[in-house]
């Protein structure tokens, strides 16, 4: 890709960028939230134009005006955000407009040999279900293998791989990572987006950065370290996450023998103290999110109690969870935290409606006020409060999710995945965050795959296993192999 420019409405996403990638190479491409990664990947996809530009493969300019051309091209895509179909079954989304088809004049799907065709792309990701399952009923973490499995199956000479580890378990991560150095030594090349920088660290043959929409510099092999990696980001140096601890000691929030509808046999009992961040570990599908939506109230709890303040409340809901002071950042923010054709605007006014009006009338100064003083105590990066959210990237729709809930003034605030599919410098900026709210006695739950960030934060962690609590560990208990026992099944005395 050479000379890469591309506008949005008056903004620069990208200003003359040149890539590129070589065969049976891996490349990680960095870059803070909105410093162009994923437009000029979907440029390549044939999602976006540029503006001006050429793309070449294999030495010869290619004109890409929409994904099928790009496919044709040999590049396939696993996007950050997933693109998938809820309603039909992972073989139907593995082989979506591609279908093996049977019969005579009435061409039908052939469906046996569709699933026959899908299992070995299943098995290579080590993803242990059946190819007739729908999509509604897995979950975040095994949707996004359905896309890798999908990418897989377009037998591609270049995969792009936008944060394909951020709903994924660290064993998950393993074997992903694993399955991509083996495309590698059959000609595959590799794009690899990730926040995750850890993973890039002895797994990309080289490192290519973007710094608000230009070229910030390359990192060969032997300079692929994280300090240089976050230098090459944001042109500093960031700053370590405090490990200092506010917890009072005092239970804010008192879970009693909790039981959620996909574990009805299952009973959780744990307290959040004020002040302090409950990291919540445990590998994917084992009950965290569940655990969340029923103290939000979102999919309420079949039993159990739940006591703030040291007040029993009934959460059968989340407006009645918001009444209370106990508010959901949740896994996914597009679908569940945001609505994102609405701007930044009503998005932060949006739980509390009653603050910015008037005998029923909604004071467009009033939301206006709020939202442009919440979007400048989180850093929002946009042209104006009037901006959508889906023009956002994915840090600052983060940011717009809490900024919805900060003037609220929360009592508990639960963070599921809070950090997912967030570059390096947001993340530092939403770990403070959590730390000015650990201060003023806010008790925090924080649901992670990171082990890094759960270790790194954690005062406590709670770790679950198949829709129970297998132990909490101190920090001074806390270690990775520590979490991964209790993980897989190995108790211990909660506490």
């Amino acid at each position: 890709m050479v000379g890469i420019s591309k506008r949005f409405a008056g903004v620069q996403a990208l200003k003359d960028v040149d890539f590129e990638v070589y065969p049976s190479e891996i490349v990680g491409l960095i870059g803070e939230n909105g410093a162009g990664k994923s437009t000029l990947m979907k440029i390549l996809g044939g999602v976006h134009r540029q503006d001006e530009g050429e793309v070449r493969i294999d030495g010869q300019p290619v004109r890409i005006q929409s994904v099928s051309d790009s496919i044709r091209c040999g590049v396939s895509f696993v996007h950050q955000e997933l693109n998938v179909l809820d309603n039909i079954d992972v073989a139907g989304n593995v082989f979506l407009g591609r279908e093996p088809l049977k019969g005579g004049p009435f061409r039908i799907i052939d469906r046996k040999k569709m699933w026959a065709d899908t299992q070995p792309y299943l098995d290579q990701l080590g993803f242990s279900v059946a190819c007739d399952t729908r999509l509604d009923c897995l979950s975040l973490a095994q949707q996004q293998l359905v896309e890798i499995a999908k990418a897989l199956s377009l037998d591609a000479k270049v995969i792009v791989m936008d944060e394909p580890t951020s709903s994924l378990t660290l064993s998950e991560t393993e074997k992903l990572l694993e399955l991509l150095k083996h495309l590698r030594t059959k000609g595959v090349s590799v794009i690899y987006i990730s926040h995750r920088l850890s993973e890039i660290i002895g797994f990309a043959d080289r490192v290519v950065g973007l710094r608000d929409g230009r070229n910030a510099g390359n990192l060969g092999p032997t300079e692929i370290t994280h300090e240089n990696m976050v230098r090459l980001m944001v042109g500093r140096d960031i700053a370590r996450s405090s490990t200092e601890s506010y917890s009072t000691g005092t239970a804010r929030l008192k879970v009693r023998n909790l039981r959620t509808r996909r574990f009805p046999s299952s009973e959780v009992s744990f307290d959040i103290f004020g002040g302090e961040i409950l990291g919540m570990a445990g590998l994917v599908g084992a009950g965290r999110s569940e655990i969340a939506q029923a103290i939000f109230g979102v999919d309420a709890a079949i039993g159990g109690e739940i006591i703030l303040d040291e007040e029993a409340v009934a959460v059968t809901s989340a407006r009645s969870a918001i009444d209370r002071g106990i508010y959901l950042a949740p896994e996914d923010r597009r679908r569940s935290g945001v609505i994102v054709e609405m701007p930044i605007r009503e998005n932060v006014t949006l739980a509390a409606m009653g603050r910015y009006s008037s005998m029923g009338l909604i004071s467009h100064g009033a939301e206006v006020t709020a939202a442009t003083k919440a979007v400048t105590s989180l850093h929002v990066k946009a042209p104006s409060v009037e901006t959508a959210v889906q023009n956002l990237s994915g840090g600052n729709q983060q940011k717009v999710v809490l900024a919805k809930w900060l003037p609220l003034e929360p009592k508990v605030l639960i963070f599921d995945e809070p950090t997912r599919g967030i570059d390096v410098g947001a993340k530092a900026e939403i770990y403070e965050l959590m730390h000015t709210l650990a201060k003023q006695g806010v008790a925090i739950l924080m649901i992670s795959s990171d082990m890094e960030e759960v270790l790194g934060l954690s005062d406590r962690i709670a770790v679950m296993h198949e829709g129970r609590l297998s132990g909490i560990l101190t920090r001074a208990e806390a270690s990775e192999e520590a979490v991964m026992k209790l993980a897989v099944g190995k108790t211990n005395a909660a506490g």
